[in-house]
């Protein structure tokens, strides 16, 4: 229950990003459309274990129930650490599985696996296609480049993403001309 309790925090602590209803989107709602996307994408994937990258999805920002969400371009190595060191203490609380999700979790910051790489991609072509959807005006100047070229490299190796990630950034530049006009 202790954990269970934790983990109630995701629902609570938002994220950088902005629903198109002009609130802020919290770590659970980016963590279940994450998922969902593996799901929906496991044809396109059909030599990977998509159940590994449904669950590397559904578990990725445990630790931000405690130490709550940072934007990618504002964390620093001590906010990884400490994220890190979040996620331990929760598996701490599961002696049972820990060793089973700290090992995914080693997998997942390592990104050998073609799973680990994957399940990276989706979150953050998740999170720009959020980006996308959320009015201009919570969009900080950076973002305006950053929404074009976050996790183009990660999408890169896997040929139905890179089209993805251009269809993405086709909607942005579509959002950034309307916004010019």
């Amino acid at each position: 229950m202790d954990f269970l309790h934790i983990l109630e925090k995701l629902k609570c602590n938002t994220r950088h990003g902005w629903t198109h209803t002009g609130r802020r989107e919290s770590v659970a709602e980016h963590t279940c459309r994450l998922a969902c996307m593996a799901l929906l994408l496991e044809d396109e994937f059909p030599g990977l274990d998509m159940a590994r990258v449904i669950r590397m999805c559904l578990i990725h920002d445990w630790g931000e129930a405690v130490t709550g969400d940072i934007p990618s371009f504002l964390k620093t190595e001590a906010d990884e650490h400490s994220e890190l060191d979040a996620i331990h203490e929760l598996t701490a609380k599961l002696p049972e599985a820990r060793p089973r999700l700290d090992a995914l979790y080693a997998e997942m910051e390592e990104r050998q696996t073609p799973e680990a790489r994957l399940y990276k991609a989706l979150d953050r072509l998740e999170a720009v296609i959020q980006h996308n959807e959320a009015p201009l005006s919570t969009w900080l100047p950076l973002e305006r480049e950053l929404n074009l070229t976050y996790g183009v490299e990660d999408c890169a190796p896997f040929p139905f993403l890179r089209e993805l990630r251009e269809l993405v950034n086709e909607e942005t530049r579509k959002k950034l001309a309307e916004e010019a006009q």
